[in-house]
């Protein structure tokens, strides 16, 4: 497969802006105009730097049922931004009905629109070329496993870098399913689905980083401090660069009223019951969506985890 090569000076990330007609969670009213206007800002910034714009994931909140008038913009605005240079989507959990990316969800209109690229399928997508080097850019989106190793080709670029939506188990996550380690042929893997930004982590070869979203769901203290933010990779780069974007103060964005006593972790649609609830969407014979989500979603190192696999296994094997 010949993949396509852009000419950029590097790559600039957005996570996770959660488009919504209806303000989620506990949003108040005005969110819609506020996320667009993060949005069109990334895509001017990225424009002015000379870099490809990328979201890792979850552009929408829900998968279905946006508005016409929503889409029509963001339409209008993907076509008339980014200086020439397309953007990419990486699929997101949310950008999916039932677990699927199929013709009737938001993101399927956009791609038939011709206005976004779309990483659905996983593995390489395409060459960056910049003043620097070349750049080999892969993805893996959500629902599908995270790269173990990269096998190069000759003639393939110096430097790898891949995207994802996964659960990673950086600092503040340590349950999460996926370890941080060297992935042998990946130089990067920069990840989306998980909200909060997380220390950039370098294993080998490879360096882990999760720049956190561009819009705050959540009703916390930790929300009320923290600058939502875009990320800029450039080759030969140490750590990404932050680029905060246009935002509310928190009082503006959420309502007068006192903050929960303990923060409940719900970010990056991670928790396990909501993980579930996803799950008995899954149609499957077989027992291979369980299987996939306990892989994407579940440790066996922790005690829950260990028994939570031991009893997946006792019933698959009991109907073998």
């Amino acid at each position: 497969m010949t993949l396509e090569t852009i000419r950029a000076d590097g790559l600039f990330l957005v996570a996770d802006p959660h488009l919504a007609d209806t303000p989620p969670g506990q949003r108040v009213d005005g969110y819609l105009d506020q996320i667009m206007t993060k949005l069109a800002a990334c895509l001017d910034r990225a424009a002015a730097l000379n870099m490809v714009p990328v979201l890792l994931g979850d552009l929408f909140h829900w998968p279905r049922d946006n508005s016409n008038k929503m889409l029509v913009d963001l339409i209008r605005l993907f076509a008339s931004k980014g200086g020439g240079k397309d953007t990419w989507a990486l699929v997101g959990n949310h950008d999916k009905y039932q677990s699927r990316f199929t013709d009737d969800v938001s993101l399927a209109v956009l791609e038939s629109a011709g206005v976004l690229r779309l990483m659905k399928e996983p593995g390489p997508q395409f060459i960056l070329e910049t003043g620097q080097g070349r750049v080999l850019v892969c993805a893996s989106p959500d629902g599908t496993p995270l790269p173990k190793k990269y096998d190069r080709r000759p003639d393939d670029p110096e430097t790898v870098v891949w995207l994802t939506h996964h659960n990673v188990r950086f600092p503040e996550f340590i349950e999460r399913a996926y370890s941080i380690k060297e992935l042998p042929g990946i130089d990067w893997l920069i990840n989306g689905h998980i909200h909060r930004p997380q220390p950039t982590i370098a294993k080998g070869q490879t360096t882990w980083a999760n720049p956190g979203n561009i819009t705050r769901l959540t009703f916390t203290r930790r929300s009320m401090v923290r600058e939502p933010a875009a990320a800029i990779w450039t080759p030969g780069c140490e750590d990404l660069e932050k680029w905060v974007v246009p935002f509310e103060p928190f009082d503006v964005v959420f309502p007068d009223q006192e903050l929960p006593p303990e923060e409940q972790e719900t970010e990056g649609e991670s928790n396990f019951i909501k993980g579930l609830e996803r799950l008995a969407w899954r149609r499957t014979h077989e027992g291979t969506g369980l299987k996939q989500f306990l892989e994407d979603n579940l440790t066996r190192e922790t005690p829950e985890g260990a028994l939570i696999w031991e009893l997946y296994e006792e019933v698959v094997h009991s109907e073998d």
